[in-house]
């Protein structure tokens, strides 16, 4: 019965058990010892790592550094600065358990020099494997530099799960990379094997600076695609960069959120940005961004996770409520913009085609003794516009509708945001000309944007407008699809369609929107029960309701191929310009470029 007595745990193995709590993996420790030197004022902070971490791992930094009796107490269990009223409910810092330095020391050779503003000189400690060395004196400029070396050497075990050293490398970037974007005023360097490293220098504390910051974390591009988020609601704000719907990724590791200062990873949090994207992306893709949450520190707490990766608010319906309505306010605010044209793209295209003319499109000189210039779509002009026409077209159909082009263009529309219709290419794409550019519409993506916006002004107004019809449509479906169109017959009816059973096998659709007409009711039917098939069912209401009426929008759109008169193509422009995220379809996809005359003349070498 003695070995079931109850005992107290050696001091070193309370430290290992704490150790496996905070210190997971070679990253877990590099992110408590930078915010270790961030929570001392840190403005510079360097970190090197060897062998993914294991074999090495130190930070340097010029913040506060510590005397002979701080360096003494930093490496005893739940001995801290960070809480200096003893009040759990007011931190303000990012680490104040006290647990980490000795965790750390506990499992690796742990070696800190430091020295504070104004003192003579530095001092050492040093923890090998949980045995404490005396303090001795040492040479270091102000600031600290901390050293883990064999991390993990005393328990052989916790090496078994660690990853790749470049697995473990890239996790340290991922790190280090949060942390410089919730502070860029610190400058941060990171270098080591297994990694790309960067050396990012600080930023203004602005909105400008933050953008400059995540422009070195996110890329150039993101900052090119994003749109400034500034909200604020109860005391909560809400600040940072969300990506144009048309910048997404087919993953969410390009989204970044922190709460007073901290990067954590909180499910609320990402599915708050989920809601806000979810009219804008497809099921599948995934928006860019970066937020900034900050609030009173009694109204969070960051002490449910011991690595303090994870938080819980007082309200969470107050701070998702923020998230969403701020996102899609400012989604709809840029409701003309879409991602980058890629006219880059266009002029590195331009290049290579103009180093092989021919190659690229298949086209080869015929023999000079076969060639009749009068078959040139270059033969001078003999007769006018028509026979110019005529004489481009010799061989091949016409693929581009004109007739806009022959109508005079009224003043005011060259303002307008679109401009005016000039042309219809390819039965598809309509080209505006613009005061300083031109605009490539894509009718059916525009189209379906703004049919599924009117029907969700109607839905949110009066409903979504009905009319009955004289013959109900009867559709053959399988059983799993009629009870899942059965189940959200109320979604359904509140989208405008109205269904009901019509023996084993089939339903009848008794009333359809009124703006969709006389569209294919079947084929839309069945696009509206697979739609629901993908969709949860524990999903909210509105959503589903989202998820049938995006359907439907996009059946009753413009169809590619089809001719639109000049009088419909600006009918299309101007609804666009008044209808908010009319920069992309429901799918993602951008509506339409714009390429500004400055862009065109640098692809043909004017500029």
């Amino acid at each position: 019965m003695d070995s079931m007595a109850i005992r107290r745990l050696d001091p070193v193995l309370v430290d290992r058990i704490a150790a496996g709590e905070v210190v997971e993996r070679p990253a877990s420790a590099v992110k408590e010892l930078v915010e270790n030197a961030l929570d001392a004022g840190a403005r510079r902070i360097d970190v090197v790592i060897e062998d993914g971490g294991r074999r090495l791992i130190r930070v340097t930094d010029d913040g506060a550094g510590m005397d002979a009796d701080d360096l003494q107490l930093a490496v005893d269990r739940h001995a801290t600065s960070k809480i200096p009223d003893s009040d759990l409910s007011r931190i303000a810092t990012l680490g104040f358990r006290g647990e980490a330095l000795p965790s750390i020391g506990s499992v690796s050779g742990l070696d800190i020099v430091s020295r504070p503003p104004g003192a003579a000189q530095a001092h050492r400690i040093r923890v090998d494997q949980g045995r404490k060395h005396p303090v001795t004196p040492a040479a270091h400029p102000f600031g600290t530099r901390v050293e883990v070396r064999d991390l993990f050497s005393a328990t052989p075990a916790r090496l078994k799960f660690l990853k790749s050293p470049r697995a473990e490398a890239q996790a340290v970037a991922d790190v280090v990379r949060r942390l410089a974007m919730a502070n860029p005023h610190v400058r941060f360097a990171l270098g080591g094997d297994n990694l790309s490293g960067f050396d990012w220098t600080a930023c203004a504390q602005d909105a400008e600076g933050l953008a400059a910051r995540l422009a070195q974390a996110m890329g150039a591009e993101f900052r090119e695609n994003s749109l400034r988020v500034d909200a604020q609601r109860e005391g909560v704000g809400l600040a940072g960069f969300a990506g144009l719907p048309t910048w997404h990724r087919a993953n969410a590791l390009q989204q970044y959120l922190f709460v007073n200062g901290r990067p954590v990873r909180d499910k609320l949090l990402h599915g708050a940005a989920r809601g806000a994207y979810m009219d804008y992306l497809p099921g599948d893709r995934h928006p860019s961004l970066a937020l900034y949450l900050d609030l009173d520190p009694r109204e969070v707490d960051v002490n449910v996770h011991p690595a303090k990766a994870e938080v819980r608010f007082r309200d969470p319906g107050l701070v998702r409520g923020l998230i969403v309505g701020a996102l899609k306010q400012t989604l709809a605010g840029a409701m003309h913009r879409s991602a980058s044209s890629g006219v880059d793209g266009l002029g590195a295209m331009s290049a290579r085609n103009a180093a092989q003319p021919f190659m690229r499109t298949g086209w080869r000189p015929a023999a000079p003794g076969n060639w009749d210039w009068r078959a040139s779509p270059s033969a001078p002009i003999s007769g006018g516009l028509a026979e110019t026409g005529a004489q481009g077209f010799l061989h091949e159909p016409p693929s581009a509708d004109a007739r806009a082009h022959a109508m005079p263009i009224e003043p005011q529309t060259l303002e307008a945001p679109l401009g005016a219709a000039r042309a219809q290419v390819h039965d598809n794409y309509i080209i505006a000309q613009t005061r300083d550019g031109m605009v490539i519409v894509d009718q059916h993506a525009a189209h379906e944007r703004l049919v599924y916006e009117k029907l969700k002004r109607q839905r949110a107004e009066n409903g979504v407008a009905r009319q009955m019809l004289l013959i109900p449509v009867v559709i053959d479906l399988p059983a799993a699809d009629i009870e899942r169109l059965m189940d959200n017959g109320e979604a359904l009816a509140q989208s405008g369609l109205v269904i009901e059973k019509f023996g084993p096998g089939a339903i009848a659709v008794s009333e359809a929107p009124a703006l969709i007409g006389k569209g294919d009711l079947a084929a839309i039917v069945r696009d509206v029960a697979d739609a629901l098939a993908d969709e949860s069912p524990s999903a909210p209401l509105e959503r589903r309701l989202d998820q049938v009426m995006a359907t439907m929008a996009c059946h009753h759109s413009v169809r590619s191929g089809r001719r639109l008169t000049v009088e419909e193509m600006n009918a299309l422009l101007r609804e666009m310009e008044s209808t908010p995220g009319s920069g992309q379809c429901n799918h993602g996809r951008p509506t339409y470029v714009e390429l500004k005359l400055a862009d065109v003349e640098r692809l043909f070498g004017r500029r």
